[in-house]
């Protein structure tokens, strides 16, 4: 069995998604605009290569990841378990992110909505765009700033959703470690996303976040595997978290670059797998706008890499010891 089609369970559940798993910002035309034609060809590989979880969200195309997702699974559904967000929902306004987003619709906006009816109608909207009438995981989107309200109203509405069947599993989806760390103490999640703070360069989600989640039995999506894009192209100019990189962190990814040279590994292939150390990780989660760059994904996630590599550059000092 090929790595990427390799099953894990969600905790609480009885969900089994692939270590490898499809995310939908660029499907969604993050950047650069995405044809129809070219989203439906890309999910329908991800399917038939054994990737059975997609995730995505309203402001991914402001709704167009959302359509192009249910358009695409539809008659299909039973091969794939999809995931989407809640707290970031959409209205009729101005769209102010155009220039981000090319494929959205000039005539909506994205807010912050914890309320009680914003994530119950939030979560509604999205199954009609995915043409579902239920979904297997819904997550807290972006609550830094909403931790309160994420643990006293949105957790409790989403808890009563999946009481009613509309939801299998409950998550939040974050790029922050101590605001997740709260909502974890505090709810009863049985998944969470944490996007770029476990990778070759940030193992910041060890420290706390991640033996919480092993404590409290919390599945972790492990996603930002490239930091924003350093970490497949290390060039000046390279993103890292979404604002261009210091020279210091692109000179930190070229010396994992060399180092891994003297291996014969792509620095793609050790980013994409290097989340898989952790056994809070339960699947990498790693988004694409082509089919082309879905198939460097799993090329990437498959590709050998020599038993002792971690060690080696633990040795050198590139990465920290794995920390339960």
């Amino acid at each position: 069995m090929e790595r990427h089609t390799e099953l894990s369970t969600v905790a609480g559940t009885d969900l089994r998604i692939s270590k490898l798993s499809l995310g939908t910002a660029p499907l969604g035309g993050l950047f650069k605009s995405v044809s129809e034609t070219e989203s439906d060809s890309m999910i329908e590989l991800a399917i038939n290569s054994g990737i059975n979880y997609i995730d995505t969200a309203p402001l991914y195309g402001y709704g167009a990841a959302e359509r192009r997702v249910g358009r695409a699974v539809a008659g299909r559904k039973s091969k794939v378990s999809i995931s989407t967000k809640v707290g970031r929902p959409l209205r009729p306004g101005t769209n102010l992110e155009t220039d981000k987003y090319p494929d959205a619709d000039p005539g909506l906006e994205t807010y912050y909505d914890y309320s009680s009816s914003g994530i119950r109608n939030g979560l509604e909207a999205s199954l009609k765009r995915l043409n579902l009438e239920s979904i297997e995981i819904a997550y807290l989107h972006d609550a830094q700033d909403c931790v309160r309200e994420a643990i006293e109203v949105a957790y409790p509405v989403l808890d009563q959703m999946r009481s009613e069947g509309i939801v299998k599993a409950i998550g939040l989806g974050m790029n922050w470690c101590p605001a997740s760390i709260e909502i974890i103490k505090n709810t009863d999640l049985n998944i969470a996303l944490i996007a770029g703070r476990f990778t070759l360069l940030d193992q910041s989600a060890q420290d706390e976040l991640y033996p919480l989640a092993l404590k409290k039995k919390v599945s972790i999506v492990a996603a930002g595997v490239y930091n924003t894009g350093v970490l497949a192209n290390p060039v000046e100019g390279a993103l890292f978290d979404y604002a261009p990189a210091s020279k210091e962190i692109i000179n930190r990814a070229l010396e994992i670059r060399d180092f891994l040279k003297d291996f014969n590994v792509p620095l793609t292939a050790a980013a994409m797998q290097f989340p898989l150390r952790h056994p809070a990780v339960i699947t990498v989660l790693n988004g694409a706008g082509t089919v082309s760059e879905l198939k460097d994904n799993i090329a990437a996630f498959d590709f050998e890499l020599p038993a002792n590599l971690w060690s080696e550059l633990e040795s050198a000092g590139l990465i920290s010891p794995v920390n339960i």
